[in-house]
């Protein structure tokens, strides 16, 4: 057994090891840097710089890289080594300030939404230095930013980095306003519960659809499903416990705080849920994770899948974001405390977030937006489209009582008695638990539960706090000039007018159900069920204020992002439809006819025998299939005009999102059921790629 304490944060550069390997006064920099988002001077990170080489060579490393998040929703990363060769042949190993600072990637092969032409390559990396360096495959990884030449931010972690900013000052603010002092800055925490399947690797590369798209374009349900219930939570097979484990440990090695690990409900899928962290060093941290999932995976003879519904019938993977808000003297500013009604710091805050779920649904709902995730919102497997908060019971009686001047009287704790002696009491929570909630408050954070497993965390959270960070200085522009002696009247008053305003938001019920869809459309909430829908709403002008008056995006910046997730959503439905199109010509649809053949030669035989002999179920069957097959074949033509119409439309992003969603889609959904629908007759060894019983229920 390996020890877990010694093997923690082992290749990370953390503050254990800058204390050993820094001079004093270098790490007293460094750390103010981290701290008071101060200036780093070149000598302080040339000092760095050199420790840090020593460390990772110690550790095997010979190279470095500048590791950073580009508007891929992936990472990326180009490896430079230590040497530097020396007059007699030999080489140095060297490292400078200026290499740990700055690094000069390509920016013109990045998605960037217009900001660079092709002929416009210089682009710049610049080290995050409250992110921790650390070692992956013999490498020093340095987790930076990226920026255009002419400054524009190219990646995900800049406008995260701006929106943490933006939240820590306005949040300082109104914190000295009401009389909380002692507070110099707040961080943004979080904490992205992970969902995933692993199947064989050997099924999944006979599987075009895997290889190209990350989910099932065609497959009839399995017998059995998840239906039973008896995979949630269930024991964990000998080979997913040992790459569960093996994961942890690469995980605990890069100080990432695997905490709780699972099977979840659909057959093959599991989950990984790490303890919080700064929202930064979170985002990075996910996806790390996503990466030594895919990487271990391999090792176990597995592949993971992110895709947010790779099968059809069963439940798809999400991510659910531990959002909450914590001081510089320790204090979480969503924490209700014992007495809630009484705890006016939290209402404040906590109505603050009201308010910005409220007036900013559309920007919520656009953060968790792609393709993969239209298949889950909504689908009773996942959050509604719907933007809501749930509070609970306890928490939407304190609210309601502010808003009508009454007295709350603290609800007393029960104590769980289950009628077994044996077992011992314990206090039941204030409040249920709603898994149907896209934002749910859970005791002392938010969860947000309607992103994607394969999406980048750094998308919601930017416009997580860029929101809160408004609404916050709208309070603080309320109370500013307030005399001391008015105070406690004033903020009682603006969380009172903030509730009844914003009230409507506050939903504790089934968010599964038809009838809250019909009083979500009363109460006069977005429901904007695609992504299509979901996507010109960023370009609003109110959006475009709110991220340009807190310097988190540039309205070029905005733009580019719009452009870049309009093509985005495109090309996958584009790729998808292609590989669709190749799996029905090339595999499945020759695979019917040889199976056809097969049962026509068999016809055929038995009346050569003898005439009498009666072909009347064989011949029933044969009938069934081929009007199938027929039908199939009109579909999958049908697409393939789709298809090559959509690709002639490239120039209106727009109108071809919509296009994919109203036409290629519905298209691609009828090829699927007549196409699964054959499946179902198909004997084993006339299937051309593994079906849904053999990837789920043989690893």
């Amino acid at each position: 057994m390996k020890n877990v304490p010694e093997m923690y944060g082992s290749l990370v550069f953390n503050d254990k090891v800058m204390r050993t390997k820094l001079p004093k006064d270098v790490y007293k920099a460094l750390r103010k840097t981290i701290e008071q988002n101060t200036h780093l001077e070149i000598d302080v990170a040339n000092a760095v710089a050199v420790a840090m080489k020593e460390w990772a060579v110690e550790n095997g490393a010979t190279h470095f890289t500048h590791w950073f998040q580009p508007l891929t929703g992936f990472t990326a990363e180009k490896h430079d080594s230590f040497i530097s060769p020396t007059e007699n042949g030999g080489v140095l190993m060297e490292f400078s300030g200026k290499e740990l600072v700055k690094g000069e990637p390509d920016a013109s092969s990045f998605p960037s939404g217009g900001l660079r032409a092709t002929c416009e390559a210089r682009g710049y990396t610049a080290w995050d230095p409250t992110s921790p360096a650390f070692i992956k495959d013999g490498t020093l990884c340095i987790p930076t930013a990226f920026c255009s030449y002419s400054g524009e931010a190219l990646d995900k972690k800049t406008p995260l980095l701006r929106s943490m900013d933006a939240l820590s000052k306005e949040a300082t603010k109104l914190l000295r306003i009401i009389g909380n002092t002692s507070v110099n800055s707040v961080m943004t925490t979080v904490g992205p519960e992970q969902e995933y399947f692993l199947i064989n690797k050997e099924d999944f590369k006979k599987r075009r659809d895997l290889v190209f798209t990350g989910r099932t374009l065609l497959g009839a349900p399995a017998p059995k499903g998840q239906e039973m219930e008896d995979h949630y939570f269930g024991m964990l097979k000998t080979r997913v416990s040992e790459y569960m484990k093996d994961l942890d440990e690469e995980l605990w090695k890069l100080g990432i705080p695997a905490k709780t690990k699972h099977n979840e409900v659909a057959p093959c899928q599991h989950e990984l849920a790490p303890i919080f962290d700064t929202t930064n060093v979170a985002v990075d941290h996910n996806q790390l994770t996503m990466e030594m999932m895919k990487k271990v995976a391999e090792r176990h003879g597995y592949v993971c899948l992110l895709h947010e519904k790779p099968f059809a019938g069963i439940n798809g993977s999400g991510k659910h974001n531990n959002w909450s808000m914590t001081t510089n003297t320790g204090v979480n500013l969503l924490d209700p405390g014992k007495t809630p009604a009484e705890n006016t710091q939290f209402l404040v805050f906590l109505a603050a977030v009201i308010k910005a779920v409220d007036d900013y649904a559309d920007l919520m709902r656009l953060s968790v937006a792609s393709a993969g995730n239209d298949h889950r919102l909504g689908a009773n497997e996942a959050p509604p489209a719907i933007i809501s908060i749930f509070l609970g019971d306890e928490l939407t009686a304190v609210i309601e009582s502010i808003e009508k001047d009454e007295f709350f009287h603290t609800s007393e704790k029960v104590s769980m008695e289950m009628g077994a002696k044996v077992i011992p009491h314990f206090t039941r929570d204030t409040t249920d638990r709603n898994r149907t909630s896209p934002f749910a408050f859970t005791g002392n954070k938010f969860e947000f539960r309607s992103l994607g497993s394969a999406a980048s965390v750094a998308g919601p959270n930017t416009i997580l706090n860029t929101a809160v960070a408004e609404i916050l200085s709208q309070f603080s522009a309320k109370l500013e000039g307030t005399p001391e002696d008015q105070m406690e009247k004033a903020v009682h008053d603006l969380i009172r007018d903030t509730i009844i305003a914003h009230k409507r938001v506050i939903f504790n019920g089934n968010g599964y159900s038809d009838e809250w869809v019909q009083e979500a459309e009363r109460r006069g909430l977005y429901n904007l069920r695609s992504t299509p829908e979901v996507l010109p709403k960023f370009l609003d002008q109110k959006n475009v204020e709110l991220f340009t008056k807190h310097g988190v995006y540039t309205e070029a910046e905005m733009n580019s992002r719009h452009e870049i997730k309009l093509e985005k959503y495109c090309k996958t439905l584009h790729i998808e439809g292609k590989t669709m199109l190749t799996m029905l010509y090339q595999e499945f649809m020759p695979a019917v006819l040889k199976y056809t053949d097969s049962l026509a030669a068999s016809i055929a035989v038995k009346k050569s025998v003898a005439a009498s002999i009666s072909c009347a179920s064989v011949e029933k069957k044969l009938e069934k299939l081929t009007s199938l097959y027929e039908e199939l074949a009109v579909l999958t033509d049908k697409l393939d005009v789709l298809v090559a119409e959509a690709e002639s439309m490239e120039e209106d992003l727009e109108a071809l999102s919509f296009f994919y969603h109203d036409s290629v889609i519905p298209a691609m959904e009828a090829a699927r059921a007549t196409a699964d629908e054959l499946e179902v007759y198909m004997p084993d060894e006339f299937m051309p790629y593994p079906t849904y019983t053999d990837m789920l229920f043989y690893v």
